[in-house]
């Protein structure tokens, strides 16, 4: 393979991912990213074991470990156990320690750098830059589906080895064990997640600290482009049911890195994997919803998944 050029536009965690592995294939990389600092604040942080195959240096971060949840419909729980049991880390310190060593592996990263056109005289481009890619709109795409994430604290310690959710309209209020606090949070339609969240804080008597939020997009949006492509948030690959991209923007990564320089032969083979996935967890999230509110009699108090892909 001849080394590329290769400008990655957004420095979080699928990007800084790429410099380092490009990078070490010889390929000579460049990172920009509009924050002074790297690191992204407003996430859960909760990944599953899949991390530690990705990136094995995050071992060092594990805080908690989740091996279930419970789901707590109107009228009937639910008990989900994980076959691979989830991480706890801080998503901020997961950012740093994959730009560290993508810095160690010879790529560049350049700070407070917010793009407003695409960088000439590189081989490939590749958008790591999230829910309002630039990348994306200055290529004309449509934009995924949204929904909105906001988390909060509160000072109460808890080590539990479990997280609970409450289904709501198009999403999902949670609780997190953070060993030291607690979080709370929701995702669902922007217009709606705000006032639904308080509406379950004022009955549960709650009130958040830190409160912090977030786009997170959902569909499947990689350019048909020899040069340009994207990937992780920007792409829209998070999980339909709990709204988490870490994992899949990793292995979406993986897939490019396979394929690179080769950006259709990775769509092609990035869309064969994930879109049916996406369409038939769709399915299975709503019909989940249905019964759950609907016929919970019929659900099972236990199962058993693989947190990563239902289907």
């Amino acid at each position: 393979m001849i080394p590329q050029k290769v400008a990655i536009i957004g420095g979080g965690i699928c990007g800084l991912y790429l410099a380092q592995k490009l990078s070490q294939q010889g390929n000579r990389v460049t990172v920009f990213e509009k924050n002074q600092k790297i690191g992204k604040k407003a996430c859960s942080g909760l990944f599953s074991e899949r991390i530690l195959e990705l990136i094995p240096e995050s071992r060092k971060l594990i805080k908690n470990e989740i091996n279930s949840v419970l789901i707590h419909f109107p009228k009937r729980t639910i008990k989900i156990d994980f076959s691979r049991k989830f991480l706890l880390m801080s998503h901020f310190e997961l950012d740093n320690l994959a730009a560290d060593l993508a810095k160690k592996a010879g790529a560049e990263i350049i700070l407070n750098y917010d793009v407003n056109f695409l960088p000439k005289g590189y081989g490939v481009i590749i958008g790591c830059d999230g829910p309002n890619s630039f990348v994306r709109r200055n290529l004309g795409l449509k934009n995924p589906d949204f929904r909105l994430a906001i988390q909060g604290f509160v000072q109460e310690k808890d080590s539990s080895d479990y997280v609970e959710t409450w289904p709501v309209e198009s999403g999902f209020v949670w609780k997190i064990p953070r060993v030291k606090e607690t979080e709370y949070g929701i995702i669902a339609d922007p217009r709606q997640a705000k006032s639904l969240l308080n509406k379950f804080l004022i009955e549960n008597k709650i009130k958040l600290e830190k409160e912090e939020a977030g786009l997170v997009p959902q569909g499947f949006v990689v350019p048909f482009h020899p040069s340009i492509t994207l990937c992780g948030d920007a792409a829209g690959l998070t999980k339909p049911w709990s709204g988490g991209g870490v994992v899949w923007g990793l292995l979406a990564a993986q897939t490019l890195l396979k394929n690179f320089p080769d950006t259709l032969k990775y769509r092609k083979e990035l869309k064969s994997f994930f879109v049916p996935r996406i369409m038939l967890s769709k399915i299975a999230v709503k019909l989940a919803y249905f019964l759950g509110f609907k016929a919970p009699w019929i659900l099972p108090e236990n199962l058993k998944i693989e947190g990563d892909f239902l289907i």
